[in-house]
C-alpha cells in the first residue's frame, strides 16, 4: 500500500498531536516539517522523528514528494500558508481559525474551489464519537423540536495576570480571542449537531486583566526558575477574557453561551444541552464518554459510549469497545481518517468533514458578535 506523504508546518502544542493521529492512520507518513529556523526545525524533527527539516515553510512547499500539508502556526499565518500550499498543488488541512479575516477565508474557500484540492478545517471536537450520536439522535427526532441550547466553554489557562502566550497578542492572533478560539468550536459543534444555523446574535465582552505579565525571554528560559519582576514587562491586553453571547436560530429556538479563559479549576470545559420538546441531552468535553438524557416523564439516563447502544450512523468514529474510553487524542485520528479516506477514494461524494467553508462560516460568526459587542446590539449574521 502506497502511503500519502505529509508535511507539518508548525510544532508547538498542535502540531505534534497532528503528527501523532496521523501516524495512527496506516495510510499517512509524516515526512517532514517546517518551523521558524533551521535551528529549531532540526531539534523538533529530531524529537518527534521525522526525517525531513525545514527553517522556511517555503522549502517545504517545494518538496515534490508532499501530497498534503498540514498547518499548526500561529493564526496570523494561515491565510498566507494555506494559499501558497494550494497553488503548490497541495491538499491542506489547517486549524482553525482558517484567516484572521472574512475577507482573507473568502479568498481561501474560491481558490480551493477553484484548485479542487482538498481542503480541511481541524474542529476536531465533532469527532468525538458521542457528537455523531447525538447528530443523529437529532436527525431522527429523537429529542423532537429544539427549543433552546446553552452551554460553556471553560479554560483557566490564563487565570493569572503572568500567564502569557501569543495568543494574547491581536496582531498575531486576531482582534478577538476567546470567542475566535474557543467560542469557534463551540459554534461550529451546534451548528453541526443541530442542523440549524445562528441568524442573529447579541454579546457583551470582558477583559478582566487589563495589563498582564509578559515574560522578557523565552518561557523555557525560566524551567524551574522564579521569575522576578524585572524579568516581566507590562502588555496591555485589548482582547476578551470572557464573552456571553446570545442566539437566535434559524428554526426561532434560542440559545446562550459563555466562554472564559480565566475560570479557575476549568482545564478544557466545553459544555451543551440541548432542550427539545421530548427530552434534552447535555454532554462536556471533559466526561466525553457520556451523554445525559433529561425526561420529564421518566428517570434520566446516562448513555456510555459503547458499540452495542449507538445508532449505526456513529460507529466509523468507535474503534475501541465499550469502557475503553476515547478522547480528545482520538478525535485528531477520527477526523484525518475522513480527509485521506477522502482523498484515497477519488472525491466522488461531497466531504463530510469541515472544509475551508466551515472556517470562513466560524470567522463570519467571530465578526459578527465583535460588531455586536461594540455596537451594544443585536446583529444579523450575513454569510
Amino acid at each position: 500500500m502506497e502511503r500519502m506523504k505529509v508535511g507539518i508546518i508548525g510544532t508547538g502544542f498542535i502540531g505534534p498531536a497532528h503528527i501523532e493521529a496521523l501516524r495512527r492512520l496506516g495510510n499517512v507518513e509524516v515526512v517532514a516539517l517546517a518551523e521558524c529556523s533551521q535551528d529549531v526545525a532540526k531539534a523538533k524533527a529530531e524529537m518527534l522523528g521525522v526525517e525531513e527539516c525545514y527553517g522556511d515553510y517555503k522549502q517545504l512547499l517545494r518538496n515534490g514528494d508532499i501530497q498534503s500539508v498540514h498547518i499548526c502556526s500561529p493564526n496570523y499565518l494561515h491565510y498566507e500558508m494555506a494559499k501558497e500550499a494550494l497553488e503548490a498543488g497541495k491538499h491542506v488541512i489547517c486549524e482553525k481559525p482558517l484567516a484572521i479575516s472574512v475577507t482573507e477565508a473568502r479568498q481561501l474557500v474560491e481558490l480551493a474551489n477553484k484548485t479542487g484540492l482538498v481542503n480541511a478545517v481541524n474542529f476536531n471536537i465533532r469527532y468525538y464519537p458521542l457528537m455523531r450520536q447525538v447528530k443523529t439522535m437529532v436527525e431522527k427526532g429523537d429529542i423532537g423540536d429544539l427549543f433552546a441550547v446553552h452551554g460553556s466553554y471553560l479554560q483557566d489557562w490564563l487565570f493569572y495576570r503572568s500567564d502569557y502566550n501569543w495568543r494574547l497578542e491581536p496582531e498575531r492572533s486576531g482582534q478577538s480571542r476567546a470567542i475566535a478560539d474557543i467560542g469557534s468550536h463551540w459554534m461550529d459543534l451546534i451548528e453541526y449537531i443541530t442542523g440549524l444555523k445562528i441568524q442573529e446574535v447579541c454579546a457583551d465582552f470582558a477583559t478582566f486583566h487589563k495589563v498582564r505579565k509578559k515574560p522578557l525571554k523565552p518561557i523555557e528560559t525560566y524551567a524551574g526558575k522564579i521569575l522576578q519582576p524585572e524579568d516581566y514587562e507590562d502588555m496591555p491586553i485589548n482582547t476578551e477574557d470572557y464573552a456571553t453571547v446570545l442566539f437566535r436560530f434559524e428554526n426561532d429556538a434560542r440559545g446562550v453561551m459563555t466562554v472564559n479563559q480565566v475560570a479557575a479549576g476549568r482545564k478544557n470545559r466545553l459544555y451543551f444541552e440541548l432542550d427539545g420538546s421530548k427530552q434534552s441531552i447535555a454532554w462536556e468535553s471533559e466526561k466525553p464518554n457520556q451523554i445525559w438524557i433529561g425526561k420529564r416523564d421518566g428517570s434520566n439516563e446516562l448513555m456510555m459510549r459503547d458499540p452495542s447502544l449507538v445508532y449505526p450512523e456513529t460507529m466509523a468514529l468507535i474503534d475501541y469497545p465499550g469502557g475503553h474510553n476515547e478522547g480528545f487524542p482520538d478525535t485528531f485520528k477520527q477526523i484525518f481518517k475522513e480527509i485521506y479516506a477522502y482523498i484515497s477514494g477519488g472525491r466522488s461524494n461531497p466531504p463530510s468533514f469541515p472544509t475551508f467553508k466551515d472556517g470562513l462560516r466560524e470567522i463570519v460568526l467571530c465578526e459578527t458578535i465583535m460588531a455586536s459587542n461594540k455596537n451594544r446590539t443585536w446583529v444579523k449574521v450575513v454569510q
